[in-house]
């Protein structure tokens, strides 16, 4: 007879060694792979905004202005993005915008409702009801001050950004330097319910009326974000096609990341802010495109954000 071999198997105790030793190995390559793609979506988010910056400048070469907002004067005005489509090839698009019409009139259904890519960071996966129209992370420098109406509102002083009401702002009003002021920057989009909180997204109503930028950081920071009476908005970032300060027009009121409120009639703290890890992507005028820390100089990040202070940046 044949002598019989013996089959050896695993033992219990040696299969969990290998389960426990394939867990710890999945738990070290997972951040890796995390880090990798979000590292991606960043490239991706810092690509866009240099075309956007890109349109920026064909757009003036064309029409010697930034793109305008409001120029109509109309209720529920479309937007200056509106006004980049054919520099983002999107010209087919550009045709079926109404300019002469309310952003949601049924005549701008279709670019409404229109979702590009160009104008949304990977980083974002955003919760806000595609319902509300296209998305939009890409948001104007409205300036350094609490309001974004060029009249100034209750006695403040004009908005000084680059894109803000029925202004046509040119390269050469930028007199503190193309490389020195922002252009766009980062915004994450809302929560699109203002039954919930989510202080890092949601926009909120303190209900005071701050008289200087410092005055609406205390009072944006003492808001009660667990009182859904403090609510402001909800549906930031949609439609694109909609000029508005939730939808594309931000402050350098708070630092990046900060929180934004708003101060209704006219006074208005929109913060720029994203997903990746300590800071945002911002637009300078100039093209180029730099990753700001939200740990910045609030003085610095300020300055950056008018376009004839004449005040020395810092570091940023």
């Amino acid at each position: 007879m044949f002598p019989r071999r013996s089959r050896r198997g695993f033992t219990l105790i040696e299969l969990l060694v290998v389960i426990a030793i394939i867990a710890i190995l999945v738990a070290l390559l997972l951040p890796a792979v995390q880090q990798a793609r979000e590292a991606a979506r960043r490239t991706q988010c810092k690509n866009n905004l240099k075309q956007l910056g890109l349109a920026m400048h064909n757009y003036h070469d064309v029409h010697s202005c930034v793109p305008i907002a409001d120029v109509d004067g109309t209720v529920n005005p479309v937007s200056a993005h509106a006004r980049l489509l054919p520099y983002i090839e999107q010209t087919n698009l550009y045709n079926e915008v109404n300019f002469n019409v309310p952003y949601d009139h049924a005549l701008n259904t279709v670019p409404r409702m229109t979702e590009l890519p160009a104008f949304r960071c990977p980083s974002d996966p955003t919760p806000l009801p595609a319902s509300i129209g296209g998305r939009n992370n890409y948001y104007w420098n409205a300036g350094s001050g609490i309001v974004m109406y060029s009249s100034g509102a209750a006695g403040q002083p004009a908005a000084n950004g680059i894109v803000f009401h029925n202004q046509r702002i040119r390269f050469n009003d930028i007199t503190d330097g193309l490389s020195n002021t922002a252009g766009m920057s980062e915004k994450l989009t809302g929560d699109g319910s203002n039954g919930i909180s989510t202080p890092r997204i949601d926009t909120y109503r303190p209900g005071t009326y701050p008289n200087t930028p410092d005055e609406a950081v205390t009072q944006c920071n003492a808001a009660n974000v667990n009182d859904l009476a403090q609510q402001g908005y909800s549906n930031v970032g949609g439609p694109w096609l909609q000029q508005y300060h939730s939808t594309n027009q931000y402050n350098h009121v708070l630092p990046p990341n900060g929180r934004s409120c708003m101060f209704p009639p006219g006074r208005i703290a929109t913060t720029s802010n994203s997903r990746h890890t300590g800071g945002v992507q911002t637009l300078l005028c100039d093209g180029s495109v730099r990753f700001v820390s939200e740990n910045v100089d609030l003085r610095t990040w300020r300055s950056v954000g008018s376009i004839g202070g004449g005040e020395i940046n810092g570091e940023f």
